[in-house]
C-alpha cells in the first residue's frame, strides 16, 4: 500500500509540475510503470481530488491534467488580474463556436452562416492557437479548411470534440 501511495505522490507531482496535459504513456514511461497500472492509479486520485481539496484531475486535450476546481476561479483571477480567455470579442466567440462544430470549414463557409466578414476573428483565433489551418477543399480556389486546435480543448477543458455539448439539447 506504501508503493501505491508513493506512485500517486509521484504522479501528482508530474501533473502539476508540467502545467499541460501528459499522456499516459508519458507518466508511465517517467515512472518505469504500465499505462494500465497509472490509469488505476490515476482513477484513484481523481475520486480522492473530487471529495476534497481545491483540484481536480481531467482528461483534456488528449491527457491528463491537474487543474483548479473551476468554483475557485475567481479567486485565481483575482489573485493574477487576468480574464481566462483575454476577453474574446462576442463575434469571435461564435466564429470560434462555428469552426468547432462545422469543421473542417473554409472562411467563406463561415462568413455564410454569420452574414459578415469573419477575417479579423479568425486572425485572432489563429494568434491565440486556438484555431489553424487543417488542409484544402477541393474545387475552385482550393480555399483554405480551419478546424480547431489541442490548445482549444485545453482552454475550454475539453477531451475531445465530442464532449461539445450537443446543439439540439441546449436550444
Amino acid at each position: 500500500m506504501e508503493e501505491r501511495s508513493a506512485l500517486k505522490a509521484c504522479i501528482e507531482a508530474l501533473l502539476f509540475s508540467s502545467g499541460e496535459p501528459l499522456a499516459l504513456a508519458q507518466i508511465a514511461e517517467v515512472l518505469d510503470t504500465t499505462p494500465l497500472l497509472i490509469s488505476k492509479v490515476l482513477e484513484e486520485l481523481k475520486s480522492e481530488k473530487e471529495e476534497k481539496g481545491g483540484l481536480l484531475i481531467r482528461e483534456v486535450a488528449g491527457g491528463i491534467q491537474l487543474c483548479t476546481k473551476p468554483q475557485y476561479h475567481k479567486f485565481i483571477q483575482k489573485l493574477f488580474g487576468f480574464e481566462r480567455y483575454n476577453n474574446l470579442t462576442p463575434a469571435t466567440v461564435e466564429t470560434l463556436a462555428i469552426v468547432a462544430y462545422k469543421q473542417p470549414i473554409t472562411r467563406a463557409e463561415i462568413e455564410d452562416i454569420r452574414g459578415v466578414k469573419v477575417e479579423k476573428a479568425i486572425a485572432t483565433l489563429q494568434n491565440r492557437g486556438l484555431v489553424e489551418e487543417v488542409g484544402r477543399k477541393e474545387g475552385t480556389g482550393r480555399p483554405i479548411l480551419y478546424g480547431t486546435t489541442q490548445e482549444f480543448l485545453n482552454q475550454f477543458g475539453l477531451k475531445d470534440l465530442k464532449e461539445l455539448p450537443n446543439l439540439l439539447e441546449t436550444s
